[in-house]
């Protein structure tokens, strides 16, 4: 009997604190909202690739014209911190095309590549920064993001605007279950929209007085909220 009694007492302790793990009831939705910008920033990839006989060779070919596109970069006012090393490589190359001769492939050369990320604070120099890449020795171009530099600021409409349709989407639900909304419980942003960004390889001749267009991009924000919910009255 004391036995029983002990588990019973043990039972009524345990009880209010099973009870405080248990969720309330809720409708959890998503809301979401956009608001389009046009970018006020871009990055540009560009680098020099050489070809020579050998290692050595084909490195210290391109050390040389990266220097150039380097001080060129000064030149043109980019801050150092602006620029900065994506790619450095150094590859063997080999005959194209069918060989009969048995055994490993002849290396009939090496390829030498150094790329760098440029960040330009003012789009409207694009077309005259990558003239002044080419102009110093730049022989790829390899692609331009355009940017939104004060994206999360800008996000702070559509951030209202994604609660609030949020909790049209909820009183929908509610309305249907028969219920009625109460405080929201909890409320969580996704993660943060990509970076636009355009990629393409241009060859260097075509990228000379290149016309280029921002254009306009569309942010994004994602909501989702939990709202606490009751008895209609």
């Amino acid at each position: 009997m004391k036995q029983l009694i002990a588990l019973a007492a043990l039972a009524l302790a345990a009880s209010p604190a099973l009870a405080q793990t248990v969720p309330p009831p809720a409708i959890s939705v998503n809301g979401e909202a956009t608001i389009s910008a046009v970018p006020d920033q871009a990055e540009i990839d560009a680098g020099v690739t050489s070809e020579a006989k050998t290692a050595r060779e084909a490195s210290d070919i391109n050390n040389a014209a990266m220097g150039k596109v380097l001080l060129a970069l000064k030149g043109a006012g980019i801050d150092e911190k602006d620029y900065q090393t994506a790619r450095l490589s150094l590859q063997p190359q080999y005959p194209s095309g069918p060989t009969s001769r048995p055994g490993p492939a002849t290396i009939s050369g090496y390829r030498a590549t150094n790329r760098v990320t440029i960040k330009v604070r003012d789009i409207t120099k694009i077309a005259g920064l990558i003239d002044v890449l080419v102009g110093a020795g730049a022989n790829e171009i390899g692609g331009i993001g355009f940017i939104v530099s004060q994206a999360s600021k800008l996000l702070d409409d559509a951030r209202e605007k994604a609660i609030a349709d949020a909790r049209r989407k909820a009183e929908i639900y509610a309305r249907a279950a028969g219920v009625t909304l109460g405080d929201a419980l909890s409320i969580s942003e996704g993660g943060p929209p990509p970076t636009p960004f355009f990629r393409g390889k241009v060859a260097a001749p075509m990228a000379a007085s290149a016309p280029v267009a921002p254009g306009e991009e569309t942010l994004s924000v994602t909501v989702n909220v939990s709202w606490a919910i009751k008895p209609k009255e």
